[in-house]
């Protein structure tokens, strides 16, 4: 089958030095281009010297050590290159909305690029496949292809593996009764449509990837974290300054820190 695209999209893999978001950084990516315009996908794969350890718990599982990456290219040399790679296009991958995409912003605003994801659809297989038949990769590949997956946490083959995963998702419940968590029979939102997956796959009340800001009943941006969970940050900011200024030292996403200071500068500062 092919994707029904209205725009450019690019499915991404990262192995990495560890698991946190913000303090590790990426060692490996992989990345392959469908087109629009139908043009045959273009794949892009390379090492990157992260600057910093690579902790065992991570070598042990994609098996990257640092002599390997001892004469590979900074990310900060290879930034435009992906910048320019990924521009205009949506994104899709494999738990790829709560790690691969908070953690690639990251090294982009490092690297002093602002990697936005206004007008983009984020597909994650692996929410599509929790949904609807939770297991792993490695399952997800042998329910939706019938076949064995091969070198697994390697980037390129996982990528290669979550769009075929991805086809077979579409192909296996397009059509399909869809009922939610609650029992309720809805419109079945798994289609060849990137908005519609993007839509099911990725909760647009979360205002980040890293998921500690959301939108409140009202509208308002409210905390998702912490003590002052549930409530407005605007009124927290106005009420206790000093807030504000520890999130803004602290190791929280760039993009939270992007999304407090807008706020803190139109509702805070500007009212005073």
């Amino acid at each position: 089958m092919k994707f029904n695209l209205k725009k450019d999209l690019c499915f991404f893999d990262l192995e990495t030095t560890g698991l946190n978001v913000v303090k590790d950084r990426i060692i490996q990516i992989a990345i392959i281009k469908y087109y629009a315009s139908g043009k045959e996908p273009t794949e892009l794969e390379m090492l990157i010297n992260p600057g910093i350890p690579i902790s065992e718990e991570a070598m042990a599982v994609h098996g990257i050590t640092p002599k390997m990456l001892a004469n590979k290219p900074l990310f900060s040399q290879v930034a435009k290159q992906l910048y320019d790679f990924f521009e205009g296009a949506d994104i899709a991958g494999y738990n790829s909305n709560r790690f691969d995409v908070p953690l690639l912003m990251e090294e982009f605003a490092r690297a002093g690029y602002n990697f936005t994801l206004e007008n983009r659809n984020l597909i994650d297989a692996q929410t599509i496949f929790f949904k609807m038949e939770p297991r792993t990769l490695n399952a997800a590949y042998r329910l939706y292809t019938g076949r064995k997956m091969e070198n697994a946490h390697d980037a390129l083959a996982d990528v290669r593996a979550t769009v075929e995963v991805l086809k077979g998702q579409i192909e296996k419940y397009e059509g399909q009764e869809y009922i939610d968590g609650n029992g309720e029979v809805k419109e079945n939102p798994i289609k060849n449509d990137m908005k519609a997956l993007g839509d099911f796959t990725y909760d647009k009340t979360k205002l980040d990837v890293t998921n500690r800001l959301k939108y409140g009943p009202n509208g308002e941006v409210v905390f998702n974290f912490g003590k002052y969970i549930g409530r407005p940050v605007a009124e927290v900011f106005k009420q206790e300054q000093n807030y504000y200024n520890w999130m803004m030292q602290k190791d929280f996403s760039i993009q939270v820190k992007r999304i407090i200071k807008e706020i803190y500068e139109k509702q805070v500062r500007n009212s005073k």
